[in-house]
């Protein structure tokens, strides 16, 4: 049986609202709360450490960090901090870097996969208490570092979720990850997913990976209403997806190339005009209660062991975290 997650974004929302849908989510039986990390919106680590306050059962943290913009040093000493915050709930997402925004940072996101496979073997050793020392690591040559003023998560640990996407991140999920975090909606893409991280996890002898479908989500009663709130990320999706995973959803490129001129332009009307029951279908889980309800249980039969609900939930935030309380949880 799948569990729940629900992301935030504390850009579109600020920091009290996300403590509040928080609430409201546990209030719900939802499991974990994932908040997104991005320079240019309200930071994850307060935020959590505000959601970890507020709440009593709910599992959080990070959807996602990446070691360009964070050393692991730092997210080892977060990720002990929020889970002495939270009494053991904390979980510690992270990820390659997001490869649109990093250079806006003047930083070149070079050997992605690389740096982030050594990015989370020194934070399990810096959370295991051991002194790091690193002198054949390429990227991240500590020299003696060790967590000495937190409190250490013990022998449970703090579980790693990797971002992952291609077939390479997948692998090192499967290898190095306790869960992953998959931006898809759609069981076709954990065909291709899941076998990869399978035999990644086979090869270690690893058992109970949580696989995670990080959604874009829209629930409503009316379905005209839940499709239309998900269409501008619909849009942006398939916008940044390669060729490959378009023609794999039978999308026409001629009109994703359209979406994509409109979206340059923020011409949203347009936007609106293009993106079809095809993208919806293919980037997004939309429409009513039932319909968000067979959708989950395709991708649960798919292998998806975490269903996340993530942005837009629907045109009312409040009254979709009720439905998908009621209907799905």
């Amino acid at each position: 049986m799948a569990t729940y997650g629900i992301e935030f974004v504390p850009g579109n929302v600020n920091v009290k609202q996300v403590v509040n849908y928080c609430k409201l989510a546990e209030s719900k039986d939802i499991d974990y709360a994932w908040i997104t990390n991005h320079y240019n919106n309200r930071h994850c680590y307060p935020t959590l450490a505000a959601i970890a306050q507020a709440t009593s059962t709910l599992k959080m943290g990070p959807g996602i960090m990446n070691s360009f913009t964070d050393t692991p040093a730092a997210m080892a000493s977060f990720a002990a901090t929020l889970n002495e915050i939270s009494d053991g709930r904390a979980v510690l997402g992270i990820g390659p870097g997001d490869l649109s925004t990093l250079p806006k940072l003047a930083i070149k996101p070079e050997k992605p996969v690389a740096r982030l496979g050594e990015a989370v073997a020194v934070i399990r050793k810096l959370l295991a208490g051991e002194t790091v020392s690193t002198p054949e690591m390429e990227f991240f040559k500590y020299e003696g570092a060790k967590l000495t003023g937190v409190n250490l998560p013990g022998k449970k640990g703090i579980p790693v979720y990797i971002g992952a996407q291609g077939p390479k991140v997948l692998e090192l999920a499967g290898t190095v990850g306790d869960g992953a975090l998959i931006n898809a909606s759609n069981p076709k893409d954990f065909e291709v997913a899941i076998p990869i991280i399978k035999a990644a996890t086979d090869k270690v002898g690893k058992k109970g990976f949580d696989v995670g479908a990080y959604t874009a989500m829209s629930i409503d009663k009316s379905e005209k209403k839940a499709r239309n709130a998900a269409k501008i990320v619909a849009a942006f999706i398939a916008a940044g997806s390669p060729e490959p995973l378009l023609q794999r959803h039978g999308l026409d490129l001629a009109n994703v190339a359209k979406i994509k001129d409109a979206l340059s332009k923020f011409d949203f009307k347009s936007v609106g005009e293009l993106v079809g029951d095809k993208e919806l279908d293919a980037f997004t889980i939309a429409g009513t209660p039932e319909m968000v309800k067979q959708k989950c249980d395709d991708l649960e039969k798919a292998g998806v062991t975490q269903i996340i609900f993530g942005s837009p939930l629907g045109p009312d935030m409040t009254n979709s975290i009720r439905l998908l309380g009621k209907y799905i949880v």
